[in-house]
């Protein structure tokens, strides 16, 4: 993937833009969400009439620039086309905490071009902060340069994660995952929202973040903070299809390297 860099910079000042303007939305509504405006779209799996309409704003503002760019948002339809641009949108990541009152929650918005992620933003509306990355061009939190941690090891590192909530099939081997997570790193934490988990990622908050079954929207604009921070991220086979799988690591280089080799002695196939 060839892209002019001021091109890039076009396509991330839009996202920047259409989160800044959901982000009036969500934050009017923090605290007054009622049951009337919710939704149960799957077992513990949550939707609110102000998830759509961020959600509305996002694309209405993306499209108002690129009509012709595919979109793939979690509360609509995919918008198929012949484009090689896919915008990846989570308008509220981290439903459950924004119903509940609890301050974590994000809009998370990623740009994929001829299949590579080349944009990513991640917009904390509460605290007011920007996190973003274009490809080749750094991570950053409110225009300043951030890195994932120094930390080559779980045993200095604190480690975030996410409960598999969606698949409870699987709490098993993932609870002895934790176990073995939990017997090695500094601490662990579950804060509901996997972009902020992927942001303070980039930023040398969390040393790792492992998760199972995920979204495209979940992980897209975090993954890509999270590379351009200079941290690694795969799937449990260490491989680079953790938006098909759902199932990803992201870390420094050498935390990462040690939270695959627990995975991968559990989570096998």
């Amino acid at each position: 993937m060839t892209t002019n860099p001021h091109d890039l910079n076009t396509y991330l000042e839009v996202a920047r833009e259409a989160a800044l303007h959901a982000g009036v939305i969500l934050k009017e509504h923090f605290g007054k969400v009622c049951p009337s405006m919710i939704d149960e779209k799957a077992k513990n799996d949550y939707v609110t009439d102000v998830d759509k309409k961020s959600e509305e704003i996002i694309k209405g503002h993306i499209k108002s620039h690129f009509n012709n760019h595919g979109i793939l948002a979690e509360e609509s339809l995919e918008e198929k086309n012949t484009s090689a641009f896919l915008w990846i949108i989570d308008p509220l990541d981290g439903t459950l905490n924004y119903i509940h009152g609890l301050p974590n929650f994000a809009i998370s918005i990623a740009l994929e071009i001829e299949g590579n992620l080349a944009v990513g933003l991640i917009y904390d509306p509460l605290r007011e902060n920007t996190y973003s990355a274009m490809k080749g061009h750094g991570s950053f939190k409110n225009n300043k340069r951030i890195q994932v941690s120094h930390s080559k090891t779980l045993n200095t590192s604190l480690i975030a994660t996410g409960f598999p909530y969606r698949i409870k099939d699987i709490i098993d081997p993932y609870l002895k995952v934790f176990k073995d997570f939990f017997m090695c790193a500094t601490g662990i934490r579950r804060g509901g929202s996997a972009c902020l988990d992927l942001a303070y990622t980039a930023e040398d908050i969390f040393g790792g973040f492992f998760e199972c079954a995920l979204s495209p929207w979940d992980m897209a604009a975090g993954a890509l903070l999270v590379e351009e921070a200079g941290g690694m991220v795969t799937d449990f086979k260490g491989n680079d299809q953790y938006l098909k799988t759902g199932n990803i690591i992201a870390g420094s280089k050498g935390v990462h390297h040690e939270m695959l080799e627990i995975i991968q002695k559990t989570f096998k196939k």
